[in-house]
């Protein structure tokens, strides 16, 4: 005697909904083996299961419904064993995709984790020793943008003539430098040979906030005026670090330099 099972019974062995099941039904794709003349209901045997359990597994394969529909009425040998040979090669191309992508996030989150591990939290108005930093100024990018954020440094390397790539590093870092009025984002060197738009950062003291994009202004307009008023420096450049906040968002660790010579060119 064949053992039967309800829509809600099915639906759970074979991980879909009752909801589902009835719409197969209703397109011909796995019809239940019984239903009750006088309630309607359905019941599905194990031979049912199986066939609901093929069709999962079709649709991994990005299948439609009408499709699988198709290979399920099949009777020739021969266009079953192209069609698993087609869907074997699909597989491993979605597999490869799997692994690049999966390669993409363990790169993205190394990066945030690192980012994590080596951020400030900085309350109000902070003083600190900063060492010497060499920087290259972009010779156009005045602020930060999505786009430009995006491979950021491919921007500094691309300033740099091919003969001279492999003796240039940067930090994974992004920063905001102004002097005499002119503004231009930059990168800092871990390894350099000289060349123009190269900017040596002095060690020193310097006068350091946190701040967002809508307060920044102000925040930096505070730092030279407390620079001005109450250390007796007339800050030579201002330095703005951008502090990575979210996957799309940042914020700023503004810098105003008070101690050393000048920001060399």
């Amino acid at each position: 005697m064949k053992k039967y099972f309800s829509v809600g019974e099915t639906a759970k062995a074979v991980h879909t909904t009752s909801e589902t099941l009835r719409h197969y039904d209703r397109i011909g794709l796995v019809k239940p083996s019984k239903k009750d003349e006088w309630t309607n209901y359905r019941y599905y045997t194990e031979q049912d299961i199986v066939r609901l359990n093929t069709v999962r597994a079709l649709q991994l394969m990005d299948l439609s419904l009408q499709e699988i529909k198709k290979v399920l009425a099949y009777d020739d040998l021969e266009k079953i064993v192209d069609f698993l040979a087609q869907a074997e090669k699909k597989a491993d191309e979605k597999m490869e995709a799997l692994r690049y992508s999966k390669s993409k996030i363990q790169l993205a989150k190394a990066d945030y984790e690192s980012k994590l591990h080596k951020r400030e939290h900085l309350s109000g108005t902070v003083l600190k020793e900063v060492p010497e930093r060499v920087i290259l100024l972009s010779d156009t990018l005045e602020a930060p943008t999505l786009d430009n954020l995006w491979n950021y440094l491919s921007h500094f390397y691309d300033k740099v003539t091919p003969a001279l790539k492999d003796q240039f590093s940067f930090e994974d870092l992004a920063g905001i430098y102004t002097e005499n009025g002119v503004t231009r984002l930059f990168a800092v060197c871990t390894r350099y040979v000289n060349i123009a738009g190269l900017k040596v950062l002095p060690k020193g003291n310097y006068l350091c906030a946190h701040c967002t994009e809508e307060n920044r202004k102000n925040v930096l307009h505070e730092l030279i005026s407390k620079a001005k008023t109450e250390h007796g420096v007339d800050p030579a450049f201002t330095v703005q670090l951008i502090v990575v906040s979210g996957i799309l968002q940042w914020n700023y660790e503004v810098q105003v330099f008070l101690g050393g010579d000048k920001a060399e060119p």
